[in-house]
């Protein structure tokens, strides 16, 4: 017998499946280890600052407070220009004490001068007047043993001032060298060009007293 062909079935279509959506892959990000920064100091205003953003520091700024009473009425420059007066008179002065004298003088002068570049008043009442070493060595620490050699010579020049004998010749000379050095001294402090020495020779004066 001969069979009999199977009619023929439709093919079913397989089923999709739902297309799975792939997430994109997210790149991790580098880590860097992280830097503390400092507490930054608060900007000072536009006014206190330059075009460039630099700030300016006022003269003041670097200026030692003192109490008012010890701050000098005259400009750092004509207290300089006094002092080289003053020492050109001592060294040309005859009698021992008054050349004394002045050599310290002129001394105080210089010391007032550094007063007026490097210090200003300190806010409040004046107070009482203070010895100007004293300043001198607070306001500029590498001036101490000036101030210290000067100071211990202010009782010898009041005596001289009232016309007591208490230096010889060669003291007053050897002061009047000191004095020259130490303004050249505060000179290069200051950052000041140097002023040639006004005293020059001493003109022969009576050699009196123990030299």
């Amino acid at each position: 017998m001969t069979s009999q062909p199977t009619p023929h079935q439709p093919t079913q279509p397989a089923p999709r499946r739902p297309a799975v959506r792939q997430q994109p892959v997210c790149q991790q990000p580098t880590l860097y280890p992280v830097r503390h920064r400092p507490p930054q100091a608060p900007q000072p205003p536009l006014s206190q600052q330059s075009a460039s953003g630099v700030r300016q520091v006022s003269s003041d700024d670097r200026r030692v407070a003192v109490p008012a009473a010890g701050m000098p009425r005259r400009s750092r420059d004509d207290l300089l220009a006094a002092a080289r007066h003053g020492l050109a008179e001592a060294a040309f002065a005859r009698p021992a004490g008054e050349r004394y004298a002045l050599a310290h003088l002129a001394a105080l002068r210089v010391a007032a001068a550094v007063l007026a570049d490097r210090a200003k008043p300190r806010p409040g009442r004046r107070g009482r007047p203070v010895s100007a070493w004293r300043l001198l060595a607070q306001v500029v620490p590498e001036l101490d043993e000036w101030a210290d050699f000067f100071a211990a010579g202010a009782p010898r020049r009041a005596a001289a001032e009232a016309g007591l004998s208490v230096v010889t010749t060669r003291e007053a000379d050897d002061l009047v060298r000191q004095v020259e050095i130490f303004l050249g001294v505060v000179e290069e402090v200051l950052g000041l060009p140097s002023q040639p020495a006004l005293t020059g020779t001493v003109p022969g004066t009576a050699r009196s007293g123990t030299d």
